[in-house]
């Protein structure tokens, strides 16, 4: 009689259950090794805070319109603006508290934004929404003439909701205002006609 019994039913059911919990425990490791792994490609939340830059497309915007991005926590305008809206810019310097650009240039206003437009192309404004007063958001105040909270010859730009401070469209402020500077313009630069990438100007 033969004394082979490693082949019987209950020690085969031992064995197979025994295999297929290791396989199952060896494909969730590797899936756990896979995942860090694809995630590497993504931004990380630490790379976003410190200021990944931000590739915009502005094919779509269309002359008068202005366009939100984020970028540092930080609303991020872009103003396509019409030869109107930049004929507006001519004359202002007078009412203006820093038309050139010229306080805190370091941290406002690239050097290569240091001029009537603010911009590298005229026809784009690239500036940080945030009143330099407490941190409000301006709202878009396009339309000129008379309207309430504005002068009467208002010729087109941002009005701050919160203190009244105003601002033309190259967000420059306005004289005897509570916000002390200009809105910041970041760095940024033109990848393309169609492509803005935000945060970085090694190229600008």
């Amino acid at each position: 009689m033969s004394d082979t019994l490693v082949g019987t039913p209950s020690h085969d059911s031992s064995k197979r259950t025994w295999m297929i919990a290791s396989s199952c425990v060896g494909a969730v490791g590797a899936l756990t090794a896979v995942v860090p792994f694809v995630s590497s490609f993504q931004p990380s939340e630490r790379a976003k805070a410190a200021g990944a830059a931000v590739e915009v497309d502005i094919s779509a915007i269309k002359p008068g319109e202005k366009l939100t991005v984020e970028w540092r926590g930080k609303p991020v305008w872009v103003v396509r603006r019409t030869p109107e809206q930049l004929a507006t810019l001519k004359g202002l310097e007078g009412g203006l508290a820093d038309p050139q650009s010229q306080r805190n240039p370091d941290e406002l206003t690239p050097k290569y934004a240091r001029n009537e437009a603010r911009s590298i192309k005229p026809e784009f404004l690239v500036v940080v929404g945030i009143c330099s007063h407490l941190g409000c958001s301006p709202s878009d105040k396009f339309q000129t003439g008379a309207q309430p909270s504005l002068p009467d010859d208002w010729t087109g730009g941002f009005l701050c909701p919160c203190h009244g401070s105003t601002f033309d469209m190259a967000g420059r402020v306005f004289k005897n205002k509570p916000a002390p500077d200009n809105l910041e313009v970041p760095p940024h630069m033109f990848l393309s006609d169609s492509k803005l990438l935000i945060g970085e100007d090694k190229q600008a």
